[in-house]
């Protein structure tokens, strides 16, 4: 039990709506996972990861959400909150879009409809961490107020540590 409100897990921006994971989100998963150039997971695979991210999603009242544009009804990716490299107190915003979906503003849109969220459970601050090469990614965390904390050097390359205060 944590001293938090639970995360509203139905969002809706003008251009957006955000919603709890399905089984039929798996095919679409899988593909915006390909995209990272890592191999294609499979859809068993997928299909697991959701159930796991739905009791993760019970355990810690936060949650990582498909992501859909209202009027085409089609998944472009996912946004949320997550534990990541963080904690529960302070969770991660995290999200990541297919590339068609890439610099119309949907990643700035759905991003500050989760900050809204995350006000609304009561938490004080929220990270990021982003790979020091993704600048869009790194745009988006800006325009929503979050500032550089540190960079860290990993396996895969630089991460930037970025921070924002909730009130």
């Amino acid at each position: 039990m944590t001293p938090y409100e639970t995360m509203p897990f139905h969002l809706e921006t003008e251009r957006l709506v955000l919603r709890p994971w399905d089984e039929s989100d798996a095919a679409d998963f899988c593909g915006l996972l390909s995209e990272r150039g890592d191999g294609t997971p499979t859809v068993e695979h997928i299909r697991t990861a959701i159930t796991e991210l739905l009791t993760a999603t019970e355990t810690t009242g936060i949650a990582l959400l498909p992501v859909q544009r209202r009027a085409e009804g089609d998944f472009i990716g996912y946004c949320g909150l997550v534990i990541g490299r963080s904690t529960l107190e302070e969770p991660e915003i995290a999200y990541e879009l297919f590339r068609h979906a890439h610099g119309r503003g949907y990643a700035t849109e759905a991003a500050a409809a989760v900050l809204d969220a995350a006000v609304a459970t009561g938490r004080k601050r929220l990270w990021s961490t982003v790979g020091a090469w993704n600048t869009p990614s790194l745009r988006v965390l800006e325009k929503l107020g979050f500032e550089r904390d540190r960079v860290s050097t990993e396996a895969n390359g630089e991460v930037v540590w970025l921070t924002r205060a909730l009130t």
